[in-house]
């Protein structure tokens, strides 16, 4: 206690020649990312440094668009050492607070960006309100810039007039935005020197096809940066997006009923021709379901053994037949020649039962035929083994048949050649014997 009280008399010591309060923050600005917990340090010193005497310590924030009623954070008394703080503020906010010692630091938990704003200690303590009971300082939570949007504000023809925007929707501090260009070959493209750049926006006048191209916008701040992408297409008056769009659809919606159309076509004939099949398959001639050609004046009609629609007398005609009798006979032959349809269906169908039938006879004797071929085929190799054993054995035979003759002639050679030897009466000496299997020569000597 004894040193405190030296330091209160050393500096009431050192004030009494300027006679009067001093609050000062030792900076200006405090730069935090968002979520940090922080401290704001406030130093005053009064002008009679006294225990007793009644402290009262306050701290504001004043923001663009907030009332100042709405500023007030905080408030200290010392007399009974109660803390007063804002409702809104409650549980992220307090005061480290020590008269003695002239400390008055306030304490935000987990700043937000709306926390960015100036702050103020305020020092009041009575007869003492000259000097210095005031000071500020500016609180900057860093945000880092969101991804910015960007847009087309007019309409991209020849001609006009347009802007591209770019703006992220936070960032602290606030995010500084350029524009940078590209031509359709996205090569780098120098601006124009009528193209303004401010604020994010890039204004773009008197526009034509050079103009388009793709732009890209980057927001930045202390923390980091952040792009976003436009590509820019500028298209005569007459070529605009809706009209292209309801051209393509008139084109295709007429394509559809053309196809629809085509399609009802080929479907009609083709029905048609199916029912032309059915009739000449049925029998059924086109006579049959028309009327008669009408007679000419002054002649009768006789047609397959029946009598003219008209009574005829043997000297003229008498008269037309009444409308209903004309009307029955007309029934009576519309319903023969229903009967007549009838009945060739019936015969188309008892004909087409008959090919049926004769076609599973056909398939029957072609399936007995293939079982006949099967056996040719069969006894064909039977025979062909019994021909090879027949040539083997007759081979055999006339091999046999030969070694006998070749037997038997060199038997009669030897018989020959003994019979040549004997001798005979008649047989005349100069001449030689011929032999037995020849002729006897002629002997013209006689």
């Amino acid at each position: 206690m004894e040193g405190r009280i030296s330091t209160f008399t050393l500096v009431s010591l050192v004030l009494s020649g300027v006679g009067a309060i001093n609050v000062n923050i030792p900076k200006e600005i405090y730069e935090f990312a968002r979520g940090d917990n922080i401290t704001l340090p406030c130093k005053f010193i009064p002008k009679t440094p006294s225990k007793d005497a009644l402290v009262i310590i306050s701290w504001s924030g004043e923001a663009d668009g907030i009332e100042p009623d709405e500023t007030q954070i905080l408030t200290y008394y010392s007399h009974n050492k109660v803390t007063d703080i804002q409702s809104k503020y409650e549980g992220r906010v307090s005061l480290d607070v020590d008269v003695a010692t002239g400390k008055a630091n306030l304490k935000i938990n987990s700043i937000r960006l709306s926390d960015n704003k100036e702050y103020m200690c305020l020092v009041n303590i009575p007869k003492d309100d000259e000097g210095k009971p005031a000071d500020t300082a500016i609180l900057v939570v860093l945000v880092a810039p969101s991804k910015p949007i960007c847009k087309i504000e007019g309409k991209a023809q020849y001609g006009q007039n347009i802007n591209l925007t770019c703006l992220s929707a936070e960032g602290s501090p606030t995010p500084v935005y350029t524009w940078k260009s590209e031509d359709v070959r996205k090569a780098p493209r120098i601006p124009d020197p009528r193209t303004t750049d401010k604020g994010g926006i890039l204004s773009l006048y008197n526009i034509s096809k050079d103009t388009s191209g793709y732009y890209t916008c980057t927001s930045k701040n202390k923390i980091r940066s952040a792009t976003c992408n436009i590509t820019l297409a500028v298209l005569p008056p007459s070529m605009n997006i809706g009209s292209t769009a309801g051209i393509i659809g008139g084109v295709a919606a007429l394509l559809v009923v053309i196809i629809v159309a085509i399609c009802c076509c080929c479907f009609i004939k083709k029905r048609k021709k199916k029912k032309e099949e059915e009739k000449y398959a049925m029998g059924v001639r086109e006579d049959e379901y028309s009327d008669k050609q009408p007679v000419k004046n002054g002649e009768s009609r006789i047609a397959d053994g029946q009598e003219d629609d008209r009574v005829h007398d043997d000297s003229s005609v008498r008269g037309p037949i009444e409308g209903s009798d004309r009307y029955e006979e007309r029934s009576e032959r519309d319903y023969k020649t229903r009967s007549d349809y009838d009945d060739r269906r019936s015969d188309y169908d008892d004909r087409r039962s008959d090919y049926d039938d004769r076609r599973s006879d056909y398939t029957d004797r072609r399936s007995d035929y293939d079982d006949r071929r099967s056996d040719y085929d069969d006894r064909r190799e039977k025979y062909s083994d019994r021909n090879e054993r027949y040539d083997d054995d007759r081979r055999d035979d006339r091999r046999d048949d030969r070694r006998d003759d070749r037997r038997d002639d060199r038997r009669d050679r030897r018989d020959d050649d003994d019979h040549y030897d004997e001798p005979s009466e008649d047989r005349d000496l100069d001449r030689p014997p011929v032999p037995t299997n020849k002729p006897p020569k002629k002997d013209y000597r006689d």
